[in-house]
């Protein structure tokens, strides 16, 4: 629902309204002294939808954790949960600890609903699929091929020979797949690993499996998209990441190298990018949201080697909302957060609500810790839908 309002809007000291909920280190509260300027029009169009899920998150552990989930609980209901940390979390026992943990990093009186997955190895056995589906709170089993991503050292090498037992498993439990879906062989270029797992692995998995469901996740490619647009509806679906949404792999190296834009899967060309775009506004069941927010200390991104991941918690939600606005699409943003996510998964849709305001705001530069700092996606820049506190 659109309206527009009349009313004055205060901003923080960090750069924009008073909208992020973190533990900012004594270097974070001297800073927020200094002075800001924010411009704000009076007359402004606010944007009413059921409050989202974020399909794809990291949220690591320890004091990483501490300081990044409250970004991802003031407005998101539920999030999957990527299992990616070290050690992996391939058990139902190691998934409802880390559960715990999550749930008490949570900001005082938060309703965040962790929802939990395996990390799929080569010696998973079926039983712990049928352990994950009575524990309540394990969702899916994500595949990392071995040494595709952050922490995927320990994933799959063989999937259709010591997996299958396992998915077939999760086909009888009704259990997703979540699949990074990037082939790890040297000889293939980078650019090209997504469509040649989906050659070679994804589509032969689906033929071999057609009652699995599966979920594409961060999809970059048109490739990508005309494949999950070939399968089953109901079987098969993609999430889609706010950098895959506004980014094309120039991004990289605008001004120079630029670390805090680089993920894998890595960034493709804008024929790619423009794929994605129509594809997620074109009001398809397919495609839902999932940020795949990748949170690393600023020196472990801005060195010789490093790491590959997007922080977008802070500001995803206002990036898909521009996308969809530039695409006259906003009647369509609703599902794409919150509807078509919770229907593949079969979960209840949220109740509650949030607004988006037609509201310019700036991004921090950074948030600063007393571990260290992390870069946002769009640091230092002006957007201009803000996300507003949860309403009833």
């Amino acid at each position: 629902m659109l309206k527009t309002s009349f009313f004055p809007c205060k901003a923080n000291a960090l750069g924009g309204p008073s909208v992020f909920p973190i533990k900012l280190s004594s270097t974070a509260l001297a800073n927020a002294k200094r002075p800001v300027h924010l411009k704000v029009s009076r007359a402004r169009m606010e944007l009413s939808i059921t409050r989202p899920d974020d399909w794809h998150l990291h949220l690591r552990d320890g004091e990483l954790l501490e300081a990044v989930v409250p970004h991802s609980s003031h407005h998101f209901g539920r999030a999957i949960i990527m299992p990616n940390l070290k050690p992996p979390v391939t058990t139902t026992a190691a998934a409802v600890s880390y559960r715990q943990s999550i749930l008490k990093a949570l900001p005082e009186n938060s309703d965040f609903t962790p929802l939990m997955t395996l990390y799929l190895t080569d010696t998973m056995s079926p039983n712990e699929i049928k352990l994950a589906r009575e524990s309540g709170v394990v969702f899916a089993v994500k595949l990392y091929p071995a040494g595709a991503t952050t922490n995927s050292q320990e994933g799959v090498t063989d999937l259709f020979g010591k997996c299958l037992p396992v998915l077939e498993e999760m086909v009888q439990q009704n259990m997703p797949l979540l699949v990074h879906g990037e082939v790890t062989d040297p000889d293939v270029d980078v650019f090209d690993r997504e469509k040649v797992f989906i050659d070679t692995i994804l589509s032969p998995l689906i033929q071999k499996l057609p009652q699995l469901k599966v979920v594409m996740e961060h999809i970059t490619t048109k490739d990508a998209v005309n494949f999950v647009q070939s399968c089953r509806e109901g079987f098969v679906a993609a999430t889609v990441t706010p950098q895959h949404l506004a980014l094309n792999r120039n991004s990289l190296f605008k001004g120079g190298l630029q670390p805090h834009s680089y993920c894998l899967p890595v960034l493709k060309r804008e024929i790619h990018r423009q794929a994605i775009v129509s594809a997620v506004t074109s009001g398809s069941k397919r495609f839902f949201l999932g940020t795949d927010s990748a949170p690393h200390e600023r020196t472990r991104k801005e060195c010789s080697c490093g790491c590959a991941g997007v922080y977008n918690s802070p500001v995803a939600l206002s990036v898909y909302a521009k996308i969809f606005e530039e695409a006259g699409a906003l009647d369509k943003l609703e599902a794409f957060t919150s509807f078509n996510g919770p229907d593949f998964y079969g979960l209840p849709r949220n109740t509650s609500k949030i607004k988006l305001s037609k509201t310019q705001w700036k991004v921090p530069s950074s948030f600063s810790f007393e571990f260290g700092e992390i870069v946002p996606m769009s640091a230092g820049e002006t957007l201009d839908w803000l996300p507003l506190p949860l309403s009833p």
